[in-house]
């Protein structure tokens, strides 16, 4: 067996590094891929390495899904506020640092999700029920007291009103999209317009400046403190219903300034990002609830086995993960001297281009629609978190029953 687990973390590791670093391409895709060939697989490896394969390629991608969003500032649904100071880092040369700070989030985040998935497995399944019906108004308070504490409540109330309409357009009317990247593939233009586009028109000219790395500047208890909060809200969100890493970014905003305080802020998000996929797969084991489309996957596998297995093959990728993240930060330095206007031209074109093509034209309205949207706070100097209504409302709407 032990063979068998270590064929699918190999298979996996790979194909979360192909998912993670092209833009658009979810564990998702790649967990569903393996599905389809599970018939040719299991001519050669049996079920433990199909199941290890998915698992370990959704640790792997919480890993490596930063690299792209930190150099070419194009996010995806499980970095869309991180993205936002890890770029800016990386336009003060400190691009490698910042990668390197979410490689330590998450490898915190794996060392708190192991005895946090056990426990979850033991303790929570009898208060489902209660847990369930309380949803909405969590994320109701917190997008309540983001709103109060704002610079200018009126409008950010009017910035994550709008944005939460978009949301549940865009969610609604998922069905007019093409699904070449999944059913929830709507939220890659959705997400790229509010914290893609949008940063990327107003952002700085002229010359990336030279990378360099002189070790990580983190405040004394920020790597404690940040994967703490993190995990915290990674295994909210990784167990609730209807909520995803996006509300996890959203949650943190609330403790941890992402634009006063951008280090422990990406060791809080890349934490969340992390557990959520452990405790997703406490879940599905504890309570047979799907969190995730790597979780549909494996439920609908040949054969499903025991969770110390799969949790197993998740630690065993994110060491590998953690090492080639780290190898992939020294890529900071191809950026240094490149030209950022043409840099983001061709950004916002590859973004448009991936929408399109994963999307269609109703993908195309939906970025369109959302950098509007996402091109507002900047115009009334207020934080972008706002635009995460675009996730909060939909959850919200859910959770009461509404939709």
């Amino acid at each position: 067996m032990f063979i068998s687990i270590c064929c699918g973390v190999a298979i996996g590791v790979g194909c979360g590094v192909i998912s993670g670093l092209v833009p658009g391409i979810h564990a998702n895709t790649m967990a569903g891929l393996l599905l389809s060939l599970q018939v040719l697989l299991l001519a050669w490896f049996d079920p433990v390495m199909i199941a290890s394969a998915m698992f370990a390629a959704l640790v792997t991608h919480t890993f490596i899904d930063f690299v792209p969003g930190a150099f070419l500032g194009i996010p995806d649904a499980d970095t869309s506020l991180a993205v936002l100071p890890a770029h800016s880092l990386c336009l003060e040369g400190r691009g490698e640092e910042a990668v390197r700070i979410s490689a330590l989030g998450s490898a915190a985040g794996v060392a708190l999700s192991l005895p946090l998935a056990f426990a979850f497995i033991l303790v929570l399944p009898a208060l489902q029920p209660t847990i369930d019906w309380g949803i909405g108004l969590i994320i109701l308070a917190v997008g309540g007291y983001l709103i109060v504490v704002s610079e200018s409540p009126g409008w950010a109330l009017a910035v994550f009103l709008v944005s939460g309409m978009l949301g549940l357009f865009s969610l609604q009317y998922s069905f007019l999209a093409w699904h070449v990247g999944g059913e929830s593939g709507i939220l890659m233009p959705l997400l790229s317009g509010l914290f893609g586009i949008a940063v990327l028109l107003r952002a700085s000219h002229g010359i990336m400046p030279a990378q360099h790395f002189t070790g990580i500047d983190l405040a004394p208890g920020a790597i404690r403190r940040g994967s703490i909060l993190g995990s915290i809200a990674g295994a909210l969100v990784g167990w609730l219903p209807g909520l995803s890493n996006a509300t996890a970014n959203a949650l943190l905003t609330s403790v941890i300034g992402y634009d006063s305080n951008p280090r422990e802020y990406i060791v809080a998000t890349s934490a969340a990002n992390t557990v959520n996929a452990f405790l997703g797969l406490a879940a599905f084991y504890a309570i047979a609830r799907t969190r995730n489309g790597v979780m549909v996957a494996l439920a609908a596998a040949e054969e499903i086995p025991p969770a110390t297995v799969v949790l197993l093959a998740g630690a065993m990728a994110a060491v590998a993960a953690y090492l080639l993240t780290v190898y992939f930060s020294t890529m900071a330095g191809w950026f240094g001297g490149v030209n950022v206007t043409a840099l983001n031209r061709g950004v916002i074109i590859f973004v448009v281009l991936l929408s399109l093509i994963l999307c269609g034209p109703f993908g195309g309205l939906i970025l369109l629609l959302a950098t509007a949207v996402g091109y507002v706070p900047s115009l009334v100097n207020i934080r972008r978190v706002y635009c995460m209504g675009a996730i909060m409302v939909p959850v919200m709407v859910y959770s009461f029953g509404f939709a």
